[in-house]
């Protein structure tokens, strides 16, 4: 694909550059996997500037692996909260308890076995291998794809499985053999500071003497990819319930749809809006309640909540009642749940409104 001239000239500059201009991150400084492997598991579809806080707060309290793993899963999922991608910390999670079970606590040091722990993929382990390990193995993140992609004009989807593979086998071919894991830190780092999806700074590029793209005027087309998958609408009522003892509840989410284990007010999801009336009637079946009122909405239009192939139409409606609720949970504690941001918001502004 390329010529050993090209790799050793690219190689080396995306490692110069990245000696001189690196970020200065926490699990830059060591080759312990356990920081390098929880920091690629938060950063995955993360910007840096919200992942840090988070790797910060996992790692002062859970330094190794080992009180990782003993924790529980709902005092995972809350520390996780705001995230999003809440499979990512489940599986991180079991992982550790893998680790710690099965290997006595130590993370396998080479491609191959990495690659067989929970929701660890090709890129991760790439990027665990090369750098705690030193092996030779390229990783594909979306800011690589990009750079790669425009450095060579490459008109292959990023998406597709041919695509997958094309990139796979350039990215093995170029990587640095003496320092795989900061060249794939290196160019990683140039797609997010230098080559930006838009308005890339492509006067600043180490490597934009023989970038293709930027010769050919072809910059904006690149990476290319297949059509975006439809956004499906759904319609979400939550009931917030306060009863005389200021007790609420909250449902804890099945395993087979999003937000996986988290909590959430009771739930009616319609096919579309529904009014005051059409609540009213619908909510007797999941309430358990004789004697309530619905005294209107937490919000005064409906909040969209967006997630990667779904968007959420969600409205809070205002359920009171002069009895307990079965099962219920008080208002004080129930902040202390793990919950998607969706619901967090809501608890916050009822919060607010109403103590």
């Amino acid at each position: 694909m390329t010529s050993i001239i090209t790799a050793i000239s690219f190689s080396q500059k995306i490692l110069n550059w990245y000696d001189r201009n690196k970020r200065h991150l926490p699990w830059r400084n060591t080759k312990d996997p356990y920081p390098v492997w929880l920091s690629e598991i938060i950063m995955q579809q993360t910007r840096i500037a919200q992942g840090l806080p988070y790797f910060s707060a996992f790692i002062s309290k859970y330094p190794s692996i080992f009180s990782l793993s003993e924790a529980s899963e709902s005092e995972i999922l809350k520390d996780w909260q705001g995230l999003g991608y809440y499979s990512r910390a489940r599986n991180m999670h079991e992982t550790a308890k893998f680790i710690v079970g099965e290997l006595q606590g130590e993370f396998p040091d080479n491609y191959e076995e990495l690659l067989k722990l929970k929701g660890v993929g090709d890129y991760t382990a790439s990027a665990i291998a090369s750098i705690c390990f030193n092996e030779k193995k390229a990783v594909l993140d979306g800011n690589v794809y990009r750079v790669l992609s425009r450095y060579f004009d490459i008109n292959n989807s990023i998406d597709s499985s041919q695509g997958t593979k094309y990139f796979k086998t350039l990215a093995n071919e170029i990587i640095d053999k003496d320092r795989p894991g900061d060249y794939n830190q290196g160019i990683m780092e140039v797609g997010a500071i230098i080559c930006k999806p838009s308005s890339p700074l492509c006067e600043s590029c180490p490597i934009s003497d023989g970038c293709l793209a930027l010769a050919r005027n072809t910059i904006t087309m690149r990476p290319v990819k297949k059509s975006k998958k439809p956004v499906r609408k759904r319609y979400f009522n939550y009931l917030l319930i306060l009863d005389r003892s200021a007790n609420t509840r909250m449902i804890r989410r099945g395993p087979m749809d999003i937000w996986q284990h988290l909590f959430e007010f009771p739930l009616l999801e319609t096919n579309g809006p529904i009014n005051s009336t059409d609540i009213r009637t619908a909510s007797k079946g999941i309430l358990g309640l004789k004697n309530y009122q619905i005294t209107g909405q937490l919000y005064p239009k409906d909040k969209v909540h967006k997630l990667s192939h779904q968007h959420l139409y969600t409205r809070f409606w205002i359920v009171k009642t002069p009895e307990l609720v079965q099962d219920g949970t008080p208002w004080e504690e129930v902040e202390q749940l793990p919950v998607p941001v969706l619901i967090q918001e809501a608890i916050s502004a009822f919060k607010n409104s109403y103590f």
